[in-house]
């Protein structure tokens, strides 16, 4: 099974999130922005960083990259995305989830280890966590503010798209301390937090993220 990990100009994490694919014995493929060929992966990660600078809004130019035409026609068919930090953005800016990411709170960039509650373990990227399990994974954005309309976030939650929230305190000011939401039948999932960064306590604060590469492979043997 292979998980293709796109690449943009100033993407960061894209080797990371290579790493954590394999880590969970999976095949990665690098893909690339220009490139609208997904290459045959099963399932696609649209990785963190500052894509092409961040210079008109996070997100907004890269969700007209060839690849994503290709990433969303796929998605529709149910392939399983995960898009992480700027990823999320990506998504969000893309239309495959709801919502936008916003400047930080207080104006400053976060770094820190965070604790999220997952409250959604049915999706196709944590079906190996436990409803209510808190799990500490890297946080480091300067605008990731969730925000929708109080109609979306009331759907979210209604739906019980809300897939992992903030605990302990809310890092950057997202409505309802959501950390990461999902598409409707579950298969694409956005959070701006980074488990490919928690996937071996040896390197990072835990290896709680790497449930969530696991999970693909639970995803992906299902649909096979």
């Amino acid at each position: 099974m292979k998980i293709g990990v796109i690449t943009f100009p100033g993407t960061l994490d894209d080797v990371d999130a290579a790493r954590a694919v394999r880590y969970a014995d999976l095949e990665a493929v690098s893909l690339w922005h220009a490139d609208a060929d997904l290459r045959g992966v099963d399932a696609v990660i649209v990785p963190g960083g500052f894509s092409y600078g961040d210079y008109l809004r996070c997100g907004a130019i890269a969700r007209f990259a060839p690849v994503m035409s290709s990433v969303v026609e796929a998605a529709g068919k149910g392939m399983p995305v995960l898009g992480i930090c700027n990823g999320f953005q990506i998504l969000c800016e893309a239309g495959l989830l709801p919502g936008a990411l916003v400047r930080n709170q207080k104006l400053h960039f976060v770094c820190r280890d965070q604790w999220l509650r997952v409250e959604n373990n049915t999706t196709a990227w944590t079906t190996r966590y436990e409803t209510g399990a808190e799990i500490l994974v890297p946080l480091k954005s300067g605008e990731g503010g969730y925000v929708a309309e109080q109609s979306t976030l009331d759907e979210l939650e209604g739906e019980g798209r809300v897939v992992f929230r903030y605990t302990g305190s809310n890092p950057n000011g997202s409505r309802n301390d959501i950390a990461g939401v999902c598409s409707a039948n579950g298969r694409v999932v956005g959070l701006m937090p980074h488990p490919e960064h928690a996937i071996d306590a040896l390197t990072g604060p835990s290896d709680d993220g790497l449930g969530m590469f696991y999970s693909a492979v639970d995803a992906l043997a299902a649909l096979s």
